[in-house]
């Protein structure tokens, strides 16, 4: 892991459709030192997404969908799944599934896809979609962010769920992007490596105040508490504290009869 770089913001791409509310919360909690920036990336063509992490404008992680084109200049950490939704006007006959009900890709034969056509974003296909004619597939996520009166949606049972995952360049790992993916992965505050910072400031003094000979970490199992052989303390035998110990297949000698 490289050392810590001096930044004066932590910038964060996200692709449509992700929430970064709870993040942005915990990350302010715990880095208060470090403000978040937010920064919506337009789309989700692999051009576009990994664009954001490169030239001087860029940002230090992305929440983007895979699949992506990573190849070995990109590392990722897999999140959470999206399942697909089909979205189609109030009126039209899929509606007669009730909300619970789950529709497959069957159940579009003959249905013209909006979200095929190259020409539309999805806000544009769930436009058309308002206006009775033919479908759209798209995460559950944005039909929701693009969610209109007169368009409703089912899930899909037979389109695999897309993921959504956090995106970086390989080699550039610091202590920054590993807070932010332990924000992600649920570290809690007081887990060993949100410690970190405070664990190496009062290692480098302790580490000064170190003389010479073998009092220090390295021979210092006299210290108090230790397990050192000065007066008073008992040494523990090489084979143990006494009787076999499990899991070893050794037991005490017998004695001749």
């Amino acid at each position: 892991m490289t050392t810590e770089p001096s930044r004066a913001s932590f910038r964060i791409g996200f692709v449509p459709g992700v929430t970064l509310s709870k993040w942005s919360r915990l990350w302010e909690e715990r880095r208060a030192d470090l403000p978040l920036d937010v920064v919506e990336v337009s789309g989700d063509a692999t051009g576009d997404v990994l664009d954001v992490l490169r030239g001087d404008d860029r940002v230090d992680m992305v929440l983007a969908r895979l699949p992506l084109a990573l190849g070995d200049d990109f590392s990722s950490i897999a999140l959470y799944e999206e399942r697909a939704v089909v979205c189609f006007g109030k009126e039209h006959p899929l509606a007669a599934a009730g909300k619970d009900d789950e529709l497959s890709l069957a159940d579009l034969s003959g249905e013209v896809r909006h979200d095929l056509d190259p020409a539309l974003d999805e806000a544009q296909a769930i436009e058309v979609v308002a206006t009775g004619s033919g479908v759209a597939v798209m995460p559950q996520s944005l039909a929701r962010l693009h969610g209109r009166s007169g368009v409703t949606h089912r899930f899909l049972s037979d389109v695999p769920p897309t993921t959504i995952a956090l995106v970086w360049p390989i080699g550039e790992l610091d202590d920054d992007i590993d807070d932010f993916i332990g924000v992600v992965r649920g570290r809690t505050r007081n887990s060993s490596r949100s410690r970190r910072r405070d664990d190496d400031a009062q290692e480098a003094p302790a580490a000064k105040a170190k003389g010479p000979g073998k009092g220090g970490a390295a021979g210092g199992k006299g210290a108090a508490g230790g397990r050192g052989s000065g007066p008073g303390q008992k040494k523990t035998p090489p084979g143990g504290r006494g009787g076999p110990q499990r899991g070893t297949g050794r037991s005490r000698p017998r004695r001749g009869r």
